[in-house]
């Protein structure tokens, strides 16, 4: 650990497109003041090319975030991945480790953390409805997310019910009660698979609200204004900011947060793993790294906190 705390190594975030990723700045501001001299960067990677980047890495490289569309196609590329990412089926984080001359790949999970430590940052600790928007890789994360918070039913709203079979998969392994809703399928309603639809409306029990999809979508979801006032949203994307989600929390002065605060703890906890190899150990003077980190953050919008 020593000698690898000392040598300069070389990190990334790889994704495509990966122009407005804040990792960087975040990242930065953690090695700088952990007096470190390591270098992260963002590389754009697509579908397909993963492969021959990871083979392409010298023995600099200490670790990689990964985005979409990668935090699947990196899975046989591993030679072991933690709990939370063989529960998910989803990586967004990479160890790359040497001993005796041999290359090691972990891979790890940080959205669940960066989702639950997010929310309790905002005060909000437990719910036991939960509706989650989109059905990628990072919502098998927010699933994950609201079985640690307690939740009992998790809704889940989707563009085609079939990409929802895996997640409905994951929350029943977890003891959750699932439902599955598509977007726009009004015509659908009362059936049980779309259960929680009804013209156009979506779930109006619902303590957290969590959208999953890519930044600048609109859903054509409208929420009940009751609901909106009520349950938090958390929309994970922040670039465009405010999302038309977030615009109708702000409209009735609901309680938002933007993507930035799920970066922001997830990034922590990564950087434990490529500092210290392992999510759970905390880092040397962890408040003023997460307070730099957070710093760094401050010229796109507030984070709380």
């Amino acid at each position: 650990m020593v000698d690898s705390l000392l040598r300069s190594r070389r990190l990334a975030v790889l994704g495509s497109p990966i122009g407005h990723s804040r990792s960087p700045v975040l990242h930065d501001a953690a090695y700088r003041t952990l007096g470190l001299h390591w270098r992260y960067e963002a590389a754009e990677v697509g579908t397909g090319e993963l492969a021959g980047f990871v083979s392409g890495l010298g023995a600099e490289w200490r670790g990689l975030s990964l985005t979409m569309p990668l935090k699947h196609e990196i899975l046989p590329l591993l030679d072991e991945t933690d709990r939370v990412a063989t529960l998910t089926g989803a990586v967004n984080t990479v160890l790359l480790s040497d001993s005796g001359g041999v290359r090691s790949l972990t891979g790890f999970n940080t959205d669940v953390a960066g989702i639950v430590r997010a929310l309790a940052e905002a005060g909000l600790h437990s719910a036991t409805a939960v509706t989650i928007l989109g059905a990628g890789a990072t919502a098998s994360s927010a699933v994950v997310a609201a079985a640690e918070l307690g939740a009992e039913r998790v809704d889940l709203v989707v563009r085609t019910s079939a990409k929802a079979a895996g997640l409905v998969r994951l929350g029943r392994t977890l003891g959750l009660v699932v439902a599955v809703s598509t977007f726009g399928a009004a015509q659908n309603a009362g059936t049980d698979e779309n259960a929680g639809m009804n013209d156009g409306e979506a779930v109006a029990e619902s303590d957290l609200v969590i959208s999953t999809l890519p930044g600048g979508s609109d859903p054509g979801v409208v929420f009940p204004e009751s609901l909106r006032r009520r349950a938090v949203l958390f929309d994970v994307a922040y670039a465009p900011w405010p999302s038309v989600l977030a615009e109708s929390w702000q409209a009735v002065d609901g309680t938002v947060l933007s993507g930035l605060a799920m970066l922001l703890h997830q990034a922590l906890v990564q950087v434990r793993i490529f500092v210290t190899g392992d999510p759970f150990e905390a880092l040397p003077d962890e408040e003023n790294v997460l307070r730099a980190m957070r710093a760094a953050l401050a010229p796109a919008h507030p984070v709380e906190g």
